[in-house]
């Protein structure tokens, strides 16, 4: 069974509250991109479960990898014979994109497929949910206002015009969750995100904000230096994703940039059409 994961975006990002339970209650619009990893498991020939990675680093035992835990998940509630897993990391982890949440996601719905578990997308959901709180988002893979610790799903429509190009930004820098929201205070937005993302893009620049940019940028300039060389290259709208540290923008046609390294040494970049 082959799968190509998604990345994801997220389209403004308000912190509301923080939670009881010590988390905080969110308001952002996730959307898919496509910047693919690629997945691959077959039933294990030795009769045991196994994980190998390959392109961008994966630095953790195959117990810790969410690929293995969303294997563990399953389990739980389904008969899953041994399996041998293979990943080809391209989406950056630390990013912001939710790489690995998706790999997690995906490998729910390979297995759900493999082994004709029969599990509904709500079901499949609710077993995402206790791996990240990104993870559900990739069982439906499609644009969704995300709500209370992020799980809680509803489908949005997006009016994006044709012709969109999406250019991500990823520096070398990282950006840990917990710093992230260390840094800022919740709030109420001044205006319903719902509302704004009705909006043509041309106007969601100042409008259409991620909580996280101020407490990061301070930070990390280097992240907010990002951000306005893709301003300055013609971006309509463009912000930082998740907590950092990937900057995405989106340019109507496709953008004209350097051939080399245009965000410098330090950065990773992908360039794709969206819409």
């Amino acid at each position: 069974m082959l799968k190509f994961p998604d990345a994801k975006i997220n389209l403004g990002l308000n912190v509301l509250s923080k939670r009881p339970d010590g988390y905080h209650n969110i308001e952002t619009v996730m959307m898919p991109v496509p910047s693919h990893d690629i997945l691959e498991i077959v039933v294990a020939p030795e009769g045991k479960d196994s994980l190998h990675c390959s392109g961008k680093g994966v630095d953790c035992p195959m117990e810790k990898n969410l690929v293995y835990k969303a294997l563990v998940r399953m389990r739980r509630h389904h008969d899953i014979p041994p399996v041998a897993m293979y990943l080809d990391k391209q989406t950056p982890d630390g990013a912001g994109l939710g790489g690995g949440s998706a790999n997690a996601a995906y490998t729910l719905r390979a297995l759900n497929e493999m082994f004709g578990v029969g599990a509904s997308d709500e079901e499949l959901a609710t077993m995402a949910a206790e791996i990240g709180a990104d993870c559900p988002f990739f069982i439906y893979d499609q644009p969704m206002l995300c709500t209370g610790t992020g799980t809680e799903l509803q489908p949005i429509e997006l009016n994006l015009p044709s012709g969109l190009w999406i250019v991500i930004v990823k520096p070398d820098v990282s950006v840990p969750t917990r710093e992230a929201y260390a840094g800022l205070t919740p709030k109420a937005p001044a205006r319903p995100l719902v509302d704004i993302l009705r909006l043509p893009v041309t106007q969601w620049q100042g409008q259409l904000v991620n909580d996280f940019e101020e407490s990061v940028f301070a930070r990390h300039p280097r992240i907010a230096e990002i951000k306005h060389q893709l301003i300055d290259a013609g971006a309509l709208y463009a912000s930082m994703s998740g907590s950092g540290s990937a900057v995405f923008g989106l340019f109507q046609g496709k953008p004209q940039l350097p051939e080399v390294k245009p965000f410098g040494d330090d950065c990773c970049y992908l360039l794709r059409e969206l819409t």
